[in-house]
């Protein structure tokens, strides 16, 4: 727990270390996703697990080399037995990966249980991380003090950006085109080496931080935010870093502020940020104008509108065609009853289609307007070619085609007319013997629409 009074010297280096380990496991992150192996980071904060115990149990110090290099070494331990099992034994990799890593990590668990009383080592610290004790524990360099887990993040984060830097292109190519970068000689065993050393090195530097199972969601979500809303790699390293800096900055102000709102006491800032992020990425999935949910709906909703008032223009043809009278009320019934919806919603589309112009009332009854014959008699046109290259192309019984032309009228555009009267042998009449109109399709407003003769 942390304390309940904000502290400037102790909050603020709490989020210094936060966004230091945030920003350096997201750097690796991104390739991760983009390669399609956020797992593995899951595996490796995992597996390296023994080689912190084993440093632990040797020294009864965290604060040391061994601890780092044993990690370093189960996590390269991992991804060796990771590829040796999908290699030699055939075993699917990712069964393989998590068949290693929980191995690993249950090791682990059992060596931390077995030492706790001779180590100063807390599972729960473990797997949770110590973010709150991070400024208690201090080395100096000149006359500053400074907290010592974010003098290794930072250098982790330094690192991580000269070889991003230095390497841009050959981890570009690799990620994304791992027969290109064969061929142009870029090696990419060699690349996926680097970025699982760059991926071990950043889960070792985070784990003290943010624990084992934290660690993944630093490696994953800022990426993923990232990758939905950017669609190039240099934008995606930058905007995941300011999503990872936000997270720190946002998940200890949560893990602070927020309880107390509530009457609790402060939670741990590495589970504020794991939930901050994961708020965040479902913000993202839901608002993300490049195909988010409420992007889709939108999208969905507006077809649907288009229809509905596409379908009250081929009606009010059709009425014309038979000579009925055309009012409102029978326009609105009349759709309401075949495609079932409310009168709310074709009232609001007839009233759209009169202020654009294309519907007109006079005398109490419905009439289209220039364009708008236009328009309707294009969505009938298209309507009974589809039918008739539906009965006659693909051999569907004339009573089975309606439904289907009805649908596909509203993405028929003048080409595919075209081809849809070429196919169906330029029919002068539907499978119903109702004549298709001819429309002038040459695209200036108002263009004239008419029926055409009924061959004989």
């Amino acid at each position: 727990m942390i304390t309940t009074q904000w502290s400037p010297f102790f909050d603020g280096w709490i989020i210094a270390v936060a966004a230091a380990c945030a920003v350096a496991c997201t750097l690796p992150g991104c390739f991760l996703v983009l390669r399609r192996q956020s797992m593995l980071g899951d595996a490796l904060s995992h597996a390296v697990l023994p080689g912190i115990a084993i440093g632990f149990l040797v020294t009864g110090s965290r604060a040391n080399w061994i601890m780092f290099a044993g990690a370093i070494i189960a996590a390269l331990v991992t991804v060796l037995l990771t590829q040796w099992l999908g290699k030699r034994a055939r075993v699917d990799h990712g069964a393989a990966m998590g068949v290693v890593f929980t191995t690993l990590f249950a090791l682990g668990v059992v060596l931390i249980v077995r030492g706790a009383d001779s180590v100063e080592l807390d599972p729960h610290i473990v797997l949770y991380g110590a973010l709150e004790l991070t400024p208690l524990d201090l080395i100096s360099i000149g006359p500053v003090a400074v907290p010592r887990a974010f003098v290794v993040l930072a250098g982790v984060v330094v690192a991580n950006l000269l070889v991003i830097t230095l390497l841009f292109k050959e981890f570009r190519i690799a990620a994304f085109d791992p027969e290109l970068a064969k061929s142009l000689g870029l090696k990419p065993e060699l690349m996926h080496a680097l970025l699982m050393g760059m991926t071990a090195v950043t889960t070792v530097a985070a784990f003290e931080a943010v624990g084992s199972i934290i660690v993944v969601a630093m490696l994953v979500v800022p990426a993923s935010c990232a990758r939905l809303l950017v669609g190039n790699l240099r934008g995606m390293l930058g905007l995941a870093m300011l999503f990872a800096l936000a997270t720190a900055i946002f998940g200890h102000l949560v893990a602070v502020e927020l309880p107390h709102r509530f009457g609790f006491g402060s939670v741990p800032t590495a589970g504020a940020m794991a939930t901050v992020a994961g708020l965040l990425l479902v913000a993202v999935v839901l608002a993300n104008p490049r195909g988010g949910v409420l992007a889709i709906l939108r999208a969905r909703w507006a077809f649907h509108l288009r229809t509905t008032r596409e379908d009250l223009l081929a009606l009010a043809w059709r009425l014309e065609e038979r000579g009925s009278p055309t009012t409102s009320h029978d326009l609105c019934g009349q759709l309401t009853a075949v495609r079932g919806l409310s009168t709310t919603l074709t009232a609001h589309c007839l009233r759209r289609l009169c202020r654009n112009g294309l519907l007109i009332e006079e005398d109490g009854s419905m009439r289209l307007t220039s364009e708008g014959r236009h328009q309707a008699g294009s969505l009938v046109r298209s309507h009974r070619l589809w039918e008739a290259w539906l009965a006659e192309a693909a051999g569907i019984a004339p009573d089975h085609v309606h439904e289907s032309a009805m649908r596909l009228e509203h993405v028929t555009d003048q080409r595919m007319r075209e081809q849809l009267a070429k196919e169906a042998g330029t029919p002068g009449v539907d499978p119903h013997g109702r004549p298709i109109p001819e429309v002038d399709d040459s695209g200036s407003k108002g263009g004239k629409a008419h029926m055409r003769k009924t061959k004989k």
